[in-house]
């Protein structure tokens, strides 16, 4: 399947991390990045924690490859020894062109979709993980959006039927396909409201307040404000870099 997004999962493989129930099936229809990391102290080189934990980490790489392939997946997987594990998740970010990065939480059925559309910048990367990934779902996929204040009514909704039909276009079912609109609200607020009677959440990287957000916190406290797993679309790579 060559439209299979490549989503990236990061797993510290050596602290007792797991998938959580629901989410190989979450992304069944994905080319998973399976990142297994092993934070080492500054002055230990990464040859001798890889000599010393290869093969304890490799047999649980090993066992989470596996849940992924069975759920339907397509895997590649690296195993990393790092000092930086924030630098070592953004380097394989962009050396695997991975269109997201899950933050990954308990699924028990997967039935309706929060898509949080911040604007026109990266929409065809947004489309792209969220066609790729539910068009063979029978999820409901919901495009919320929080107009600005010189936003117009018109305006807003011309972004999210854009959206709605180059889904459609891609497979995902029309009718499954809803709009929401709000204003007067902070998108971060807003978004982390909303997501309450959804069962998982994908949005852009395009709002570093979000990025920060979600990033920048044990995955605990992420799991305690998004109540099922997040699909963070990451912005396209600049030429430059």
């Amino acid at each position: 399947m060559s439209d299979r997004p490549a989503v990236l999962v990061p797993i510290r493989v050596l602290k007792g991390e797991s998938i959580p129930d629901g989410v190989p099936e979450l992304l069944a229809d994905a080319h998973v990045v399976l990142l297994g990391y092993h934070v080492i102290p500054e002055q230990t080189p990464p040859g001798q924690a890889r000599m010393q934990f290869e093969e304890q980490a490799t047999a649980r790489m090993d066992e989470l490859e596996s849940l992924f392939e069975d759920a339907g997946a397509t895997v590649e997987r690296r195993l990393v020894f790092t000092g930086e594990a924030q630098k070592t998740i953004d380097r394989t970010i962009y050396e695997h062109d991975c269109l997201a990065v899950l933050v990954p939480d308990a699924v028990v059925a997967l039935e309706d979709v929060l898509v949080a559309v911040r604007g026109t910048v990266g929409i065809d990367r947004l489309a792209r993980v969220v066609s790729g990934l539910f068009a063979n779902a029978d999820a409901d996929v919901t495009l919320y959006h929080v107009a600005g204040e010189s936003e117009s009514d018109a305006d807003a909704e011309t972004l999210l039927s854009g959206l709605a039909d180059r889904l459609a276009e891609s497979g995902v079912d029309p009718d499954r396909i809803e709009t929401r609109i709000e204003r007067d609200r902070k998108p971060l607020a807003a978004i982390i409201e909303a997501s309450d009677t959804f069962d998982a959440v994908v949005m852009g990287e395009s709002d570093p307040s979000l990025a920060t957000f979600v990033f920048g916190m044990p995955a605990e406290q992420v799991a305690e404000r998004f109540l099922g797993p997040v699909l963070i679309v990451q912005r396209e790579r600049p030429e430059s870099e």
